[in-house]
């Protein structure tokens, strides 16, 4: 029995050591968490709420100005709004009303008179006089149209005409014409047209109706020019018929893309 006492005895001294090794862990502590003691607290050199000291900035305001600077809010200035492009500007088309009208814009007198003796024939007897006569009246024309039409009438007549408009601008395109009439107008006749054109700075205003009133008297040819309007555009039609036409008739001038049966 005493034997054990002294060998338990024996074994409680050497444990003690590793005993007092021993830390006691809070249950209510994060695991891993580090939890210095007082000892470390005192010997650590490097904690940063103790030994960092932010060094100043001599240009920097005081605090108190940096806290006022903080709080005041200082606007965006917007970019001003770009200006809005000009009306019939865009590059969805062409815009008649953009065109200046000028020089550039109108067919010489040279080659009006060239073309109409291209359509009636060079040295037509009264053509260079017609031309010239309308040319000092009206000016240049914007476009001229060169065709043929043949029509007849007997108290109500009818006319159809094609040709091609050759446009200062726009170049040339096919362009078709109706006309019915009446009156006291008697006889049928085909003539040579060629009809000058002004303020038709946009050519697809070109197809409309155009009123027109006229007298024909002539046996086997003649010329006869007319004036047709409608709001801005005015229409010379120079006509060398050959046929018998006779009387005075009142109708319109239908003008369209294609070739049309229907006169109205």
């Amino acid at each position: 029995m005493l034997r054990i006492s002294v060998t338990f005895a024996a074994l409680l001294l050497a444990a003690a050591p590793a005993m007092a090794q021993i830390e006691t862990v809070d249950p209510n502590q994060a695991a891993g968490a580090y939890q210095p003691s007082g000892a470390d607290e005192q010997a650590d050199p490097y904690r940063a709420e103790d030994n960092y000291q932010s060094t100043p900035d001599p240009a920097a305001p005081p605090r108190d100005q940096q806290q006022d600077s903080a709080d005041e809010y200082t606007p965006i200035e917007s970019a001003p709004p770009s200006a809005a492009p000009p009306a019939g500007s865009g590059s969805a088309g062409f815009d008649a009303r953009n065109i200046p009208v000028g020089e550039e814009t109108r067919v010489p007198a040279g080659n009006v008179l060239a073309a109409a003796e291209g359509v009636f024939g060079r040295g037509a007897r009264g053509l260079a006089n017609i031309v010239e006569g309308i040319l000092r009246e009206q000016g240049e024309p914007v476009a001229y149209i060169t065709g043929q039409e043949a029509g007849g009438a007997f108290v109500f007549g009818l006319r159809y005409g094609s040709g091609t408009m050759h446009h200062q601008v726009e170049g040339q395109r096919r362009v078709y014409w109706t006309g019915p009439s009446i009156g006291f107008d008697v006889g049928g006749n085909a003539d040579k047209v060629f009809i000058l054109v002004y303020n038709l700075h946009d050519s697809q205003r070109l197809f409309r109706r155009y009123p027109q009133a006229e007298g024909n008297f002539h046996f086997v040819g003649g010329f006869a020019a007319q004036y047709l309007r409608r709001g801005d555009v005015v229409l010379v039609p120079i006509r060398l018929g050959v046929g018998w036409r006779l009387g005075a008739n009142a109708g319109y001038m239908r003008f369209s893309e294609r070739s049309r049966w229907l006169p109205f």
